[in-house]
């Protein structure tokens, strides 16, 4: 499979670099779309996700890297982003740390900006992931053709998972699909009247945590830590929280912190 969109000598682009970007620009107008229906000024927002951006893009790459250090003899390895080796869940752990941060400072509720946020994350997750289609990385387990064709898998998928003459189960899609599920779902749940805000984010940790766990099982390329899935300890953590705040939320009065009606953008989280 040809994994670069097109190459001038030296100089290409790759589709793995290309999704990545494609769905962030996609992440950025669905989020500065709803924060501006709260009158959050444009401004604010852009430098937000610019920075949250930025380090979670950090996060990301140092997450993969400190599970894999053996394979960077070479340091500057590291910084070849385009070749593969994000892992989800550091961009997440450095995005929340920097939304928190930065919020903090201008005196923003950060909970309500990640509400808003999340909704860009799942279509950018669900994007992103078919860089990892191109990358032939971040599949599952062997499997057979006649397996996949009885999933009704798109038989230019099918072809991208033969790998040196293996199947493999094309785990890219599962996720990609189940973020673009999460991602309607969560669209709709933020336009009902009573609901209230953070559950948008708990609805997220909870729905990508336990949809994480599960696809991470078929995983062959998983960051270990001891003998378990680093993802599927940080997915449980992940579940553990959203459904703690569910609790949280649904003890409140019916009308009170409704994310539909608090415009209050100086509270803090």
């Amino acid at each position: 499979m040809n994994d670069m969109v097109f190459q001038l000598g030296n100089f290409g682009i790759k589709w793995y670099s290309l999704m990545i970007l494609i769905g962030v620009v996609l992440a950025m107008i669905i989020i500065m779309r709803e924060a501006k229906r709260f009158d959050y000024s444009s401004e604010f927002v852009f430098n937000l996700l610019f920075w949250t951006i930025i380090f979670g893009i950090i996060g990301a790459r140092l997450y993969y890297v400190i599970f894999n250090y053996d394979m960077y003899s070479n340091f500057l390895d590291i910084f070849k982003i385009w070749e593969g080796g994000l892992a989800i869940h550091g961009g997440i752990i450095f995005g929340l740390i920097t939304v928190v941060l930065y919020c903090k400072k201008y005196n923003i509720r950060a909970v309500r900006m990640m509400d808003f946020m999340i909704p860009g994350l799942l279509i950018a997750q669900a994007i992103g992931r078919w860089g990892n289609f191109f990358n032939q990385e971040a599949h599952g387990i062997a499997t057979t053709i006649e397996h996949l064709q009885s999933l009704h898998i798109p038989s230019f998928v099918i072809k991208g998972m033969n790998i040196d003459g293996i199947y493999y189960h094309p785990t890219f899609l599962y996720e990609s699909i189940a973020c673009l599920i999460g991602f309607i779902i969560i669209v709709i749940l933020r336009r009902i009247k009573y609901v209230k805000v953070s559950q948008p984010t708990a609805f997220y940790l909870v729905w990508y945590g336990t949809v994480r766990f599960f696809i991470e099982s078929l995983r062959t390329d998983s960051l270990m830590l001891g003998g378990f899935k680093a993802a599927q300890i940080v997915s449980v953590i992940m579940v553990t929280v959203g459904v703690i705040l569910l609790v949280i939320t649904l003890r409140k009065k019916k009308y009170e912190d409704l994310y539909n009606k608090s415009k209050n953008n100086k509270l803090k989280i």
